[in-house]
């Protein structure tokens, strides 16, 4: 029996083990059985009867093991056995409908012209009827089942459109659930048109509607070719699905990124391409219409605009294409040339975007000469909105007329250009009122650069704009700068014939980073001219020095940005040779090293001399500039650091003895602390000598660069034991007594008086530099003690000045810095070494030595007490508070240390002038709150409790000492509550952050709230005519206290509500019932309101006090001149403004 036969045979109930033997041999490669010819080679009538069999087999085994067993039948109450049985026979049943779809799916691809394939198609529906159903385990057979449909759909056989739905259903689900690949997209495109054959509206099409619209939402549908085809083609569905897509896109535009932007651009531009009517109509009137709509009339800071103007740019660079002119000019027309003219300013501007980009808005279709005509109008309208009286729009127009020079040179009549640019060039480059509109021009110039033609006029027309670089805005010398990089990048005219090299020097020496980087990178070929030899970059470095030399040490401040480290070390040691060559030509010197090298013969030898000082001083600070600049490099390159070091070391005592002009000698010492201290033996001995024979006062500059240079070296201990030997010979206590440290300390060998403000410079200059603070630090604590010892003594002196008075102002004055530098370098070393507490300790120590010894002179002047004694306890004590506050800012403090601070606080407060201090201790209170908060936790609840607690009582007492001062001395105390104000908002504003963590700090809003309800109602009382009451406009027709207060809470938003709030409370609870708190609460009410905000709490709070103050309505029986009842109508009067406004 032949294959054919017995394959035919096969095809039976009781022959489907057979069947399925010969599917696995089609389905195996390496067997020569291929089903497909052996049907294709079946007569028409035996093909007819293959089909009625496999409908017949298929209809038996799903008679045997039905759908519903496919499911309920694996969770049977059978035993195991049973169980295995099931499981079997679900295999094959699935085994059966599996290869029953690769026949029918062979057979799709053999079906002839004539053929009868209805059993087929019954199987192919029945298949559709089910493959819902299979079990999830069966992916395989659903992707053939599928593959089967699309088959049918391709071939257009009977009943496609049924089976082809199933298919484009599955496949769009596809491309949306798992990550997409392109040959799924391409399946999806393939089967686009089964689309066309459902109804928008009828049930399918409801169902698809959803899918359909995510794919306008997937990434992988948009930014993929395939994607974006078929997400074009389906606005050819329906004209009313258009509208569905443009709203699920605009919807979701602000969150696409400028890429996925561009790609939704294409999309469209795609759809209106290929649409006809009625679609086109509906994608140009509901989408790029509805574009052009929402581009005119949203705001600038809208997500939403750029994505807009995104997608109309796209359309609008299409120019080229047929069509789009006069699709554009239809649909601009009844649009913008009115936004054109409209009175926002936002909207004119944003049509001039619009306008300009597509110039010319026309219809090609139009006769020449109106076209001509209808160009010209929209040139009338540009130059119109050039003069435009916002500067948003002239910005605009200065945009939009750059972008059409650039466009369209070669069409535009000369006069037009000419005129367009004089207009640019000549007015809004100096436009006064507008840095935005000059700043627009010169960024905007380089569009009008890339056009080559544009070069020659503009070379003529650019000198005019030589001034703008010293414009008064940055950001319009920034965009100036650039505009010159623009002109150099691509010739179009030379950049210092734009704007003079002097001018462009003069504006480097002075200008920000932002602009001096710029112009570095503008002169950096024209005086580092890399490709030339070094001899000619050192000619031009001497050249920069005699036009600007604070040019010059700017210019090579940023030269490391512009060229390799090697380069910078070429220049260097090329320098090198040029002061070594003038050295030698002088004959002075005896230096084997500069007089027998003759590499030192330089191009400039008959130009430079070492007489010429302010050439040779920025000859050696550029030196150190370039150095400083390659040092990480040089670091890494131990060969080249050692070289450039031996070089400039076996020179740089021949320097020092040359060049003793003052100007020369900081550079050399500063050269001198780049190199290692063994290379400068002689210069370390002469840098101490130096600092030791300073005099008293001298200035920074003096010292600076030699403490840095012996920091650089090492040698801090040095310049510390002279400052400690200084300290301690001026300190006049204990000046006889000498310990055995003392004795180890190295010994200067001439006697030297002390110079204890010297001494004191030092320190303070080590502490206030972080490199040199950090080379401070690294000592070791027994370093560093003998320092903080004898700083520590000078509080004796300190104390004998305030309590006698016999010292000098001159010996009071430095014990009062030693005391404040000894109290800042506890801090650093309390950071330095944070395992112990020894240091806080020595804080402790000082708070206690101050309220015991300094808080009695805090106190006014009287025969006791001198004004002098006052001024220095209230320094003493201020100087304390800020170092302690700084301490615990930087988180150094603990929980009894912030206990000595309020203790000290407290004290201070109860000293007789203490209030002084107020400022400065509102300062405190929030740093200690705030690190009390930042530091709890559960088991430390009760010591928070207790600080804030401490801290509510403090800030409570400052208030009663504010409001008494106001009553004892009107003028002082409004002097105080001005400066308290701003040191208060941030306490409030510490208070508020930190209220939701503790209920105690409300303490602090109901002191407030009951200080400016008081302060208020005691004012009230004192009137005593009637016309005397009045609401208050401002805050400043407060009494002083509630000014202070009030301002300081208005700052924050978020301060304000928790006043507020507080406010309200306090109504609420009728703690408040006199006619003057309640008229003092209107007051509060009417200053809140003239802020705009808070509306709602204000009305929530007048509501309380109305149903309040009505209780006093009997006052209204009084006469019209009594003054409670005018507080009394006053108030209601506010209160009704504020509910009814």
């Amino acid at each position: 029996m032949s294959k054919r036969k017995e394959f035919l045979d096969s095809v039976h109930p009781d022959k489907v083990q057979d069947f399925l033997n010969f599917i696995k041999l089609h389905k195996d490669g390496s067997e020569p059985m291929d089903l497909a010819e052996v049907v294709q080679e079946l007569p028409s009538n035996q093909r007819v009867m293959l089909w009625g069999k496999l409908y017949t087999l298929l209809n038996h085994t799903l008679q045997s093991y039905p759908p519903e067993r496919w499911i309920t039948g694996l969770d049977g109450d059978s035993g195991d056995e049973m169980e295995v049985e099931v499981s079997k026979e679900l295999k094959h049943s699935m085994a059966v409908l599996d290869a029953v779809t690769v026949m029918c799916t062979v057979s799709v691809g053999v079906i002839q012209n004539g053929d009868t394939y209805t059993a087929l198609l019954d199987c192919a529906c029945i298949l559709n009827s089910i493959e819902s159903s299979l079990p999830l385990s069966e992916v395989y057979l659903q992707k053939a089942i599928h593959w089967l449909f699309e088959c049918w759909w391709r071939k257009g056989l009977q009943g496609k459109e049924e089976l082809g739905w199933t298919a484009f259903v599955v496949c769009l689900e596809n491309t949306l659930s798992f990550k997409t690949q392109v040959s799924e997209l391409n399946r999806l495109y393939s089967l686009k048109e089964v689309l066309l054959t459902v109804d928008f509206e009828s049930e399918e099409g409801q169902y698809i509607t959803s899918p359909l619209l995510q794919g306008f939402l997937s990434i992988s549908h948009i930014k993929r070719e395939e994607g974006k085809r078929f997400l074009a083609f389906l606005f050819g569905w329906d004209v009313k699905f258009i509208k569905m897509i443009h709203e699920t896109i605009k919807n979701q535009l602000q969150f696409f990124s400028k890429a996925l932007a561009a790609d939704v651009a294409e999309i469209y531009f795609r759809a209106w391409k290929k649409a006809r009517s009625p679609f086109l109509e509906e994608i140009e009137s509901s989408c790029i219409q509805d574009f052009m709509q929402h581009a005119l009339l949203l705001h600038r800071n809208s997500p939403v605009h750029p994505k807009v103007r995104q997608i109309l740019t796209y359309f609008h660079k299409q120019k080229f294409r047929q069509g789009i002119d006069e699709m554009l000019h239809r649909l601009y027309k009844p649009i913008l040339w009115k936004a054109l003219k409209a009175a926002n300013a936002e909207v004119r501007a944003n049509a001039t975007l619009l306008f300009t980009e597509a110039f010319p808005v026309h219809d090609p279709s139009m006769h020449s000469e109106k076209v001509d005509e209808l160009v010209q109008k929209q040139l009338d309208t540009l130059f119109s909105l050039l003069e435009d009286p916002r500067p948003l729009v002239r910005s605009s127009a200065v945009l939009g007329a750059c972008s059409i020079l650039a466009r369209c040179w070669e069409l535009l009549p000369s006069t037009v250009i000419t005129d367009l640019l004089k207009k640019l060039l000549l007015q809004l480059a100096t436009d006064t009122s507008s840095a935005d509109v000059r700043c627009a021009l010169f960024m905007c110039m380089s569009m009008i650069l890339d056009n080559s033609m544009s070069h020659p006029l503009m070379e003529k027309l650019l000198p005019t704009l030589k001034t703008s670089l010293h414009d008064t805005s940055e950001k319009v010398r920034v965009a100036f700068v650039d505009m010159l990089l623009k002109i150099k990048a691509v010739r179009a005219a030379k950049f210092w014939k734009v704007c003079s090299m002097e001018h462009l020097l003069a504006r480097l020496e002075l200008d920000s980073p932002s602009v001096s980087k710029r112009i570095v990178n503008l002169l950096f070929n024209s005086f580092f001219p890399v490709g030339q030899t070094e001899e000619v970059w050192c000619e031009r470095c001497v050249t920069m020095i005699q036009m600007n030399p604070g040019a010059a040490r700017k210019f090579y401040c940023n030269a490391y940005m512009y060229t390799a480290p090697t380069n910078i070390v070429k220049l260097m040691l090329m320098i090198r040779k040029c002061l070594n060559g003038c050295i030698q030509r002088t004959g002075e010197t005896a230096d084997e090293s500069i007089t027998s090298n003759k590499e030192n013969t330089s191009v400039l030898e008959d130009v430079l001399t070492i007489k010429d000082t302010a050439v040779m001083t920025s000859l050696l600070e550029i030196v150190v500039i370039l150095w400083r600049s390659v040092q990480k490099s040089l670091e890494h390159n131990q060969e080249a650091l050692q070289y450039t070091t031996a070089k400039f070391a076996s020179v740089l005592p021949e320097y020092l003895r040359v060049f003793q002009d003052e100007r020369c000698t900081a550079p050399l010492i500063r050269l001198a602390s780049l190199l290692p201290a063994a290379a400068v033996p002689a210069l370390r001995s002469k840098v101490m000598s130096q600092l030791r024979h300073l005099s008293p006062g001298s200035a920074v500059a003096l010292y600076s660069q030699l403490i840095e240079c012996v920091c650089s070296w090492g040698q801090v201990s040095q310049v510390l034991e002279l400052i400690v030997e200084w300290l301690t010979e001026a300190a006049p206590v204990n000046s006889g007594e000498q310990s055995e440290s003392d004795t180890r300390r190295v010994q200067f060998d001439e006697p030297l008086e002390a110079k204890p403000d010297l001494a004191l410079d030092y320190v303070e200059y080590l502490l206030t530099r972080p490199s040199v603070r950090d080379c401070l630090l690294s000592l070791t604590l027994d370093q560093l003690t003998p320092l903080h010892s004898a700083l520590s003594s000078w509080k004796v002196v300190l104390y004998s000045s305030l309590s006698e008075g016999v010292d000098s102002e001159k010996v009071t004055e430095t014990a009062l810095r030693a005391f404040s530098l000894h109290t800042r370098l506890t801090i650093h070393l309390q950071h330095r070494y944070p395992e112990g507490r020894d240091f806080l300790g020595s804080l402790e120590h000082s708070m206690d030595w101050l309220e015991k010894r300094v808080l009695p002179f805090l106190a006014a002047p009287s025969d006791d007490i001198s004004e002098q004694q006052l001024t220095l306890s209230k320094q003493i004590v201020e100087s304390c508070l800020t170092v302690c506050r700084d301490a615990v800012r930087v988180a150094l403090g603990d929980t009894d240390f912030n206990d000595h601070i309020l203790q000290l606080c407290s004290c201070v407060l109860l000293s007789e002038k203490g209030y002084s201090c107020i400022p400065l201790l509102l300062s405190v209170l929030s740093e200690v709150a705030q690190d009390s908060f930042s530091h709890s936790s559960k088991t430390q609840e009760e010591q928070l409790c207790v600080t804030l607690r401490i801290v509510s009582n403090i800030f409570q007492k400052v208030l009663e000492v504010m409001a008494h001062r106001l009553r004892k001395d009107k003028d002082e105390g409004q002097e105080l509550c001005f400066s308290s104000e701003e040191a208060l908002h941030d306490f409030l504003l510490m208070t508020q952050l930190a209220s939701e963590t503790s209920e105690l700090i409300s303490g602090i809003f109901s002191s407030l709230c009951a200080a400016v309800i008081i302060d208020i109602s005691r004012t009230l009382q004192k009137l005593s005519h009637p016309e005397e009451v009045m609401t208050p406009e401002t805050v400043a027709d407060l009494p002083p206290l509630s000014s202070t207060i009030i301002t300081a809470i208005l700052k924050s938003p978020a301060v304000t509500r928790c006043f507020l709030f507080e406010t309200g409370s306090s109504v609420d609870s009728e703690a408040i019932d006199s006619i003057s708190a309640l008229a003092a609460i209107t007051h509060i009410l009417a200053v809140v309101k003239k802020t705009d905000r808070f509306k709602q709490d204000l009305k929530n709070i007048a509501v309380s006090v109305h149903t309040q103050i009505l209780r006093h309505c009997s006052i209204t029986a009084e006469d019209a001149a009594h003054t409670q009842r005018v507080i009394y109508e006053n108030a209601v009067k506010t209160l009704n403004e504020v509910l009814m406004p």
